[in-house]
């Protein structure tokens, strides 16, 4: 333990000495940084990752723009690089891995966590609009969550609901915990220039907007006047140097708006770094199958985030689609589970069934729950990682594992995934997505095994 402290010192040491030498000239230093910490690197993925980072930088100018922006805050910047690089990755690692070794179960990188269910807007579809809206966690229950994370070796919690910044205790949460990093899923209509130098002052939140395209479908979703209080809040965290993204729900009727040039440039242009994609699963509030992407539209999304992936300055995730770059689905405490704002733990923000209440137990006990390890047993639901969801991809196996724990409904109607119309609709379009999806990797190892005969034949050619 006293070792582990001294390498904590001295990593806290060392980064504060980077983080004052990357302020000093960001666009030069972040790379001179960057190439050190490749070369130090012991773990070969870490110094594969630095290497892929440092080539994103130097390829794009507005992500050094968005870097020197950050680099305003140093403080943040600061923050983001302790949680992340040291607490989570260099001391929460190991930590994770030997937790989960004594406790036959995953200990995930991050925790979603609802403070509370209230929420200022009333949003058509909302995956979390059915919970009960005076469900709120005490602030004496949200710090321990954090601290006992934090001994687990988990310094990423990202927060939703209702709204978070409803929540009456969240700064204050928020400021308890500087060695965390904290993102949350918001609406930014209650960011104003108040809490917007309150976020600056933090430096450990970073908001993550929720968009539906440009205006109208903002606002028509949303409610009028949404989409400028969004982009005014933008604004106001851009000026003083807060780190924000966007989350967007990729549904049948926006996702060409979404995702087109003209959109993604914008959001560069405000000052997000980074986007989120969900696509619309239909629980919560008024269940909608006909807000579902199609097979077809859902192949169109894989081909075009790839693309805007490599021509555009912002981080893309795309979390139904990008099974491929996590093995298959992150829920269950593989990666992340969620605790909604009554202490259920759920799987995942969309399966809203538990069989644990984080009020009358530890983390370290709720992650050893059936429900997760079932889910972890089970993973990955499709061999093809495109299809790596068990509520759209592989719906048969979500109810398996509902019926065998004995998982309870967190609220009214969220048993609807599992009978009737919209289990039928699940059960159909997870077979035509499945069938698209292996014709699709199939054609590509097709022409990745012909590129690369190619390539093998040329070089042959050069050495004779």
């Amino acid at each position: 333990m006293a070792f582990d402290a001294v390498k904590k010192i001295a990593a806290e040491y060392a980064l504060e000495k980077a983080i004052n030498y990357i302020t000093k000239d960001p666009e030069k230093n972040l790379i001179t940084l960057m190439n050190f910490i490749e070369k130090v690197a012991v773990v070969p993925e870490h110094k594969t990752a630095i290497s892929k980072l440092r080539a994103h930088f130097q390829n794009s100018p507005q992500i050094m723009e968005q870097t020197r922006r950050v680099a305003g805050n140093p403080k943040m910047l600061y923050n983001l690089f302790n949680s992340w690089v040291i607490q989570a990755t260099l001391l929460g690692r190991p930590v994770r891995e030997r937790i989960a070794a004594e406790i036959g179960a995953s200990v995930p990188t991050a925790i979603l966590i609802d403070p509370t269910a209230a929420c200022n807007l009333r949003c058509d579809g909302c995956w979390a609009g059915e919970y009960r809206k005076a469900d709120y966690l005490e602030p004496e229950l949200f710090h321990r969550i954090v601290n006992e994370a934090k001994e687990l070796g988990i310094h990423w919690i990202v927060l939703s609901g209702g709204e978070p910044f409803f929540y009456p205790y969240l700064y204050e949460v928020i400021a308890k915990h500087p060695d965390s990093v904290f993102m949350a899923y918001t609406n930014g209509t209650l960011i104003d220039q108040k809490a917007a130098d309150r976020l600056a002052e933090l430096a450990n939140l970073s908001p993550a907007f929720s968009l539906e395209g440009w205006r109208e479908q903002t606002d028509k979703r949303r409610g009028p006047g949404t989409f400028d209080k969004v982009t005014a809040a933008m604004d106001m965290l851009r000026e003083r140097g807060v780190f924000f993204g966007v989350s967007v729900t990729s549904m049948r009727n926006n996702i060409e708006e979404l995702f087109s040039d003209d959109f993604i440039d914008f959001l560069v242009e405000k000052g997000a770094t980074y986007m989120w994609s969900f696509h619309y699963i239909p629980v919560g509030r008024n269940p909608n199958l006909d807000l579902m992407l199609t097979p077809e539209q859902r192949l169109w999304m894989v081909k075009r985030v790839r693309e805007l992936r490599s021509t555009r300055p912002i981080f893309i995730a795309d979390f139904w689609n990008d099974g491929g770059y996590t093995k298959g689905c992150i829920a269950g405490g593989k990666q992340y589970f969620h605790i909604n704002a009554a202490g259920d733990v759920e799987p995942c923000a969309f399966v809203h069934f538990a069989v644990d209440n984080i009020k009358h137990k530890s983390l370290r006990e709720v992650l050893q729950n059936p429900f997760f390890k079932a889910y972890q047993q089970k993973q990955p639901f499709n061999e093809n990682h495109l299809a790596p969801c068990p509520i759209i991809d592989a719906p048969a196996a979500l109810r398996q594992m509902i019926h065998d724990c004995g998982a309870y409904p967190t609220h009214v109607g969220a048993e609807h995934v599992l009978e009737g119309e919209v289990a039928d609709h699940l059960d159909t379009i997870s077979r035509q997505w499945l069938s698209l999806a292996n014709a699709y990797i199939i054609a590509n190892e097709s022409c990745t095994a012909s590129c690369g005969q190619n390539l093998r034949q040329e070089e042959e050619l050069t050495a004779k």
